[in-house]
């Protein structure tokens, strides 16, 4: 077959069936020893560097670089699905529209965040000022950039199992963690290409991938309001044809080449851009889109490149620095925690000492980006690979002790019973409550009329009598930013000024309810509501032939 197709290639799948291998075991190891709460990604540089010393290292050279090239597709794809963690909309919306004093400043989660990074950056130049002393440090605005990186990927699923990620301190927290990503990335792109280039006018072609990334926004608004291009993809978005999947994929790899061609080094920022714009146009909490891309890149790329940082980890290079390693090490922990400890205090104001120190705790947990700026300096020469060693060796130590502290200090009084509000006591939503009931969840069912509230009561279901646009019925709900309201009235015009009450007077960020036209999707879009499209659902099993459950 491969004759008939005239391909040659000098490539065996034992290596990657090594890697592969290791990339299923290692969840099913975790899940086993109930260690979910383990960073998998820390187990699999750690199995890396085993494979690495004593199985990979004796397969040929040219081996190797074919994960090598798995690995840097892995690599592109972490920065992608990281453009994709970050919420734009919600940044947006942060941007202050009245005249500041200090209490507003203080709860307005971008300018707070831009603080925080700053004094972070400040921080961060002076620790690798003093960390010269001890070893030589070629580019120490550089080595400040790596240290002031943070990890969203870690923060993230910490506040959301905690109840706390739509919690005005949640937001706080992920809000200063997005814009130190977004900023580290900006700027270590730049650095990078100017240490190894100097001042070349090639330099300004960088600015050329923010122009391209507001076009492309600019064409995303236009396309995506056309009838015939939604019509398209949504008839192409079936098995053979995964044209969503294709338009993304092709994504990735326009924005990694067009940064290509500009310089190497900063191939990490075109594929966190391309993140960062499909992250405007999709939903992430209702997107099958992101599970496709979340399965193709955590399934499969990711792992190898996690696993290969493993296998190329140099332990010798910590024992060849010009200093101990033991105290460079400890004096770099120490610096590390302390630059995000310091500005953690901005929160002090609003919400306390033990909050506040918690938040700079977590704001410590560092994985991807730091490994990712690390490597990029080891490849140009930026830094040696001892310092390299002594960053991975960061990584792993930060994103298990950091989630661990913060567990522990942070107060626990917001985490209060969960409980999910269901607006109408149709049969979806005495559906949805016995669901809910089922895997053990608190549901409510808000019914205004006095017969219907009794019946409820009489099945044995948890109902409040009231009305939903009624501001005090959900004080006396006691609703919190972290309880889902789902709207599931006889009428759609009803379930959208409900919307609209819980927008204006709460601000209430978790709200689903259905739509059975475009209409009514568009003003949900406008509102930034989750939606169930019936129809789409009908169709999709008529299409499918398996059942749709809720």
């Amino acid at each position: 077959m491969l004759k008939l197709l005239n391909i040659s290639f000098n490539f065996e799948f034992y290596p990657l069936l090594v890697v592969t291998f290791l990339a299923w075991l290692i969840p099913m190891v975790l899940s086993l020893l109930r260690l979910q709460k383990m960073p998998t990604v820390i187990v699999e540089i750690i199995a890396g560097y085993l494979i690495g010393k004593y199985i990979i290292a004796h397969f040929p050279e040219s081996h190797i670089q074919s994960l090598d090239f798995l690995a840097l597709s892995g690599f592109m794809f972490l920065m992608f699905l990281s453009g994709m963690e970050i919420e734009v909309n919600q940044i947006l919306l942060s941007f202050p529209k009245r005249r500041l004093n200090l209490g507003r400043f203080l709860s307005n989660p971008l300018l707070v965040g831009l603080s925080f990074f700053l004094v972070s950056l400040f921080l961060s130049y002076a620790s690798a000022h003093l960390l010269a002393y001890l070893i030589p440090i070629k580019s120490k605005w550089y080595f400040a950039l790596i240290m002031v990186t943070t990890s969203v990927g870690i923060i993230l699923p910490v506040l959301k199992s905690r109840n706390e990620l739509n919690t005005r301190y949640g937001q706080m927290i992920i809000t200063a963690a997005a814009i130190a990503d977004i900023l580290s990335i900006i700027l270590f792109s730049f650095t990078a290409f100017f240490m190894k280039h100097g001042f070349q006018p090639e330099l300004f072609l960088i600015l050329g991938l923010f122009f391209l990334f507001f076009l492309f926004y600019r064409i995303g608004e236009r396309l995506t309001q056309k009838t015939l291009f939604k019509r398209l993809t949504y008839q192409l978005s079936h098995a053979s044809s995964q044209i969503q999947m294709r338009g993304s994929l092709l994504l990735i790899i326009l924005f990694v080449v067009l940064a290509e061609f500009i310089g190497k080094e900063i191939m990490l920022l075109g594929a966190f851009l391309a993140g960062l714009l499909l992250s405007v146009f999709t939903n992430k909490s209702r997107s099958i889109l992101l599970l496709k891309l979340d399965g193709m890149a955590y399934g499969f790329f990711i792992p190898i490149f996690f696993i290969m940082v493993g296998v190329h980890f140099d332990d010798t290079a910590l024992t060849r620095m010009d200093s101990s390693p033991w105290l460079f090490l400890i004096l770099l922990l120490m610096a590390l925690y302390a630059i995000k400890l310091v500005p953690g205090f901005l929160w002090h104001r609003i919400f306390g000492f033990r909050k506040a120190f918690a938040g700079g705790l977590l704001m410590a947990s560092r994985l991807s980006l730091i490994i990712a700026a690390a490597k990029i300096g080891l490849d140009f020469g930026i830094i040696t690979p001892g310092i390299n060693a002594a960053f991975v060796l960061m990584a792993v130590i930060t994103c298990i002790v950091s989630p661990l502290l913060y567990n522990l200090i942070s107060p626990t009084e917001m985490l209060k019973a969960d409980k999910v509000i269901i607006v109408g006591g149709s049969s979806t939503g005495v559906l949805l409550a016995r669901r809910l009931k089922m895997h053990g969840r608190n549901a409510i069912i808000l019914e205004n009329n006095r017969k219907r509230h009794q019946e409820l009561v009489a099945k044995g279901l948890n109902a409040y009598y009231g009305s939903g646009f009624s501001r005090q019925t959900f004080y006396d709900l006691n609703l919190q930013p972290y309880n889902y309201v789902v709207l599931v009235t006889e009428s759609e015009l009803k379930n959208t000024r409900i919307i609209q009450m819980l927008k204006e007077e709460f601000q209430h960020p978790k709200i689903i309810s259905k739509s059975s036209s475009s209409v009514i999707e568009q003003q949900f879009q406008r509102l930034q509501v989750e939606y169930l499209d019936e129809t789409r659902l009908l169709a999709t099993t008529l299409f499918t032939g398996h059942p749709v459950r809720v």
